[in-house]
C-alpha cells in the first residue's frame, strides 16, 4: 500500500514537471515568434553591455578638459565633449549603468510593497482591504511624476531617494492588479480546498495565489520599467535627480538643453539613450504579454 501511494505522488510530481516544462517551451516559443519583442531585447542587450563594460572605454566620464570644450563628434570622441570637455560617450556609457540601476531597483521596491499589499486587500476584504485601497487611491489621484517629485523634495536630492521616490509611484500599480486578480482566484476550488485543510492564511496567499497571479505582474514591472527611467530622468532634468558629477542621462539633458541649436549632438545622445531604453521595455512587455496570455495559447 505504501509503495503505491509512492507510486503515485512520484507519477503526480513527474506531470507537475512535465506540465512546468510544456508552458516554459510554449512561453519561449510564442516570444520568439514576437519580432517586436526581440528587437526590443537585443536594443535592452545592448544597454546592458555598455553598462558591464563601460570601464573599458578609455575616456573618464567625469574628467574635464577645458581645451576640448564643445568639439564636435571624431574618431578621439565618437560623440563629441561638452561645454566642460568631458567626452559624451564615455558619460552615455557610464550613465546607463545609473538609468538601468534606478529603473530596476524602483520597480523591485514598488512591486515587493505592492505584491503584498495586493495579496492583504485582495484575500482578507474587510478593514485591511478598506485601509490599503483608500491609501491607493490617494496615491493614484496624483500624476506619477508630481509623486516622484514631491517626495524628492521632501526626502531630499540623491540616488537612493530618487530610487525610494520613483519606487512609490510603482506601489499602487502593483497592489491594484494583484487585488484584482487574488479576488478572482482566491474563489477557485483547490484555494477553498487549501482553506478547508485548515492552512494557514499566509501558505495559502504566497504558496497557493500568488504564483497564480504573477503573469500580469511580470508584464507591468517590465512595462513599469520604461516609467521609471523616464520619471527618473525628468527628475534629473529638473536638477532634483541624481547629481553632478555622476552622469546620468536626464541630468545631461539638463546641462546640455542650452546647446540645442548650436551643438545639437549634446541633446540628441541622451535623448536617444533614453527614448530606445524606454522603447525596448515597452516592446519586451507587449511580447511577454502575448505569450503568457493563456487566451493565446492555442495560437
Amino acid at each position: 500500500m505504501i509503495s503505491q501511494e509512492s507510486e503515485i505522488l512520484r507519477e503526480l510530481a513527474e506531470a507537475r514537471k512535465r506540465t512546468r516544462f510544456d508552458l516554459l517551451r510554449d512561453f519561449l516559443r510564442k516570444f520568439r515568434r514576437n519580432r517586436a519583442a526581440l528587437f526590443g531585447l537585443l536594443i535592452l542587450f545592448g544597454f546592458v553591455l555598455s553598462a558591464v563594460f563601460a570601464d573599458f572605454y578609455p575616456h573618464n566620464p567625469v574628467k574635464q578638459d577645458l581645451s576640448k570644450t564643445l568639439r564636435p563628434p571624431s574618431a578621439e570622441h565618437p560623440l563629441g565633449t561638452d561645454q566642460l570637455g568631458r567626452d559624451v560617450l564615455a558619460r552615455i556609457l557610464h550613465g546607463s549603468r545609473i538609468s538601468l540601476l534606478v529603473g530596476l531597483a524602483a520597480v523591485s521596491f514598488g512591486a515587493v510593497i505592492g505584491v503584498v499589499l495586493g495579496l492583504l486587500s485582495g484575500y482578507f476584504s474587510r478593514w485591511s482591504d478598506m485601509v490599503i485601497q483608500r491609501v491607493t487611491d490617494v496615491l493614484l489621484s496624483f500624476p506619477t511624476f508630481l509623486l516622484a517629485l514631491s517626495l524628492v523634495a521632501m526626502l531630499g536630492v540623491g540616488l537612493q531617494n530618487v530610487t525610494i521616490s520613483v519606487g512609490v509611484t510603482a506601489i499602487p500599480v502593483f497592489t491594484r492588479l494583484v487585488r484584482a486578480s487574488v479576488l478572482t482566484i482566491r474563489e477557485m476550488h483547490y484555494v477553498e480546498a487549501a482553506k478547508a485543510l485548515q492552512l494557514p492564511s499566509y501558505v495559502i496567499m504566497f504558496k497557493h495565489i500568488l504564483p497564480n497571479a504573477l503573469s500580469p505582474v511580470i508584464v507591468q514591472a517590465t512595462l513599469y520599467m520604461g516609467t521609471a527611467i523616464l520619471v527618473a530622468a525628468g527628475l534629473g532634468f529638473l536638477g532634483v535627480g541624481v547629481q553632478p558629477p555622476t552622469p546620468e542621462w536626464g541630468q545631461m539633458l539638463g546641462e546640455y538643453y542650452l546647446y540645442i541649436f548650436s551643438q545639437q549632438h549634446l541633446v540628441l545622445a541622451p535623448g536617444l539613450a533614453i527614448f530606445l531604453t524606454v522603447l525596448s521595455f515597452n516592446l519586451i512587455g507587449d511580447g511577454l504579454r502575448d505569450a503568457l496570455d493563456p487566451r493565446m495559447r492555442l495560437l
